[in-house]
């Protein structure tokens, strides 16, 4: 493993760590997702520091950053823009929309119709969009980071099960325990100190790490156990409906990514294990009776299928 790698990652989350107190689990997962080349969602409730860990990845990295606030009446052209005919030139000319950044935030993305919802699938699945028959690519890198709100709270509409499916990782930031919920009662204001943050890594090397994950080494007894995994899902003992092809394809690439920060080249099934409930939970529903949510019925899973 290249120290310069693992030294940039440590330098990236150490920095995040200084505005996000007391949550370097979920700093890490945030940073494997990216380096996976995925998308995050961020489900918990507001005013716990989803938006400030957005923008403090971007401003960190270097990237260009864009936040939408979603609520009922956006329209998908508030998203990915509109061509407006200008007479200066006789012609249409493309206004593109704040999905055109490099780190997108959709804050509180379930406060939006599922017809906005669904504007983001094109984009966070082929890294395009395609507006009046002209489709036009992304930036590159291209990460969108989504909040969402209980859905028990009012004006709340839950993602389909496609859209959740586009999320490599779901995660939960939490309430702050009473140490570093002092440092931020004693400390000055977030958005101030984000404002003198410096990039630690330049988009390059972003996009060279994120090559060097597909290179992290997953041993023939590793895949057997990521199967194993794969197959309990799909047994119908612990979930409606198993993972796809697709979602096993997902989780190799985050455990590769975990691997890739705890600065080893190749993946140990503690990888798997570290990242399996955040890459799979919110793609699957606990068989009737199970009395769990399908996090803690993940975690039961595994603890059920025998290491190889």
């Amino acid at each position: 493993m290249a120290l310069d790698i693992t030294q940039l990652l440590s330098r990236l989350t150490d920095q995040i760590s200084t505005i996000i107190v007391g949550k370097r689990p979920q700093i890490e997962d945030c940073v494997a997702c990216l380096l996976a080349g995925g998308h995050l969602l961020i489900e918990d409730v507001p005013g716990v520091g989803k938006t400030t860990l957005a923008h403090t990845l971007a401003v960190s990295l270097g990237l260009h950053f864009s936040r939408v606030q979603f609520t009922a009446d956006l329209m998908p052209s508030d998203l990915v823009g509109v061509s407006v005919f200008e007479r200066s030139t006789e012609s249409f000319v493309f206004h593109p929309g704040p999905v055109f950044a490099q780190v997108l935030l959709a804050d509180e993305i379930n406060r939006a119709g599922p017809k906005t919802q669904s504007a983001l699938l094109e984009a966070m699945e082929e890294h395009q969009v395609t507006v009046e028959n002209h489709t036009r690519p992304l930036p590159r890198p291209f990460f969108v980071i989504a909040t969402q709100n209980p859905t028990d709270q009012l004006g709340t509409y839950p993602l389909p099960e496609s859209q959740l499916d586009r999320f490599l990782m779901r995660i939960t930031l939490g309430y702050p325990d009473r140490a570093s919920e002092r440092a931020l009662l004693a400390g000055e204001d977030r958005r101030a100190a984000i404002t003198r943050l410096q990039p630690v890594m330049t988009p390059e090397q972003l996009l060279a790490v994120q090559q060097a994950v597909l290179q992290v080494h997953a041993s023939e007894a590793l895949l057997d156990y990521l199967q194993a995994l794969i197959a309990a899902t799909r047994s119908g003992e612990w979930f409606v409906e198993g993972l796809s092809p697709r979602a096993a394809l997902a989780v190799l690439r985050a455990a590769k990514a975990h691997a890739l920060i705890g600065g080893r080249g190749h993946v140990a099934p503690d990888d798997v294990q570290a990242i399996l409930a955040q890459a799979i939970a919110h793609r699957l529903v606990p068989v009737a009776g199970a009395g769990r949510g399908s996090v803690e019925q993940v975690r039961a899973m595994v603890e059920a299928v025998p290491l190889p």
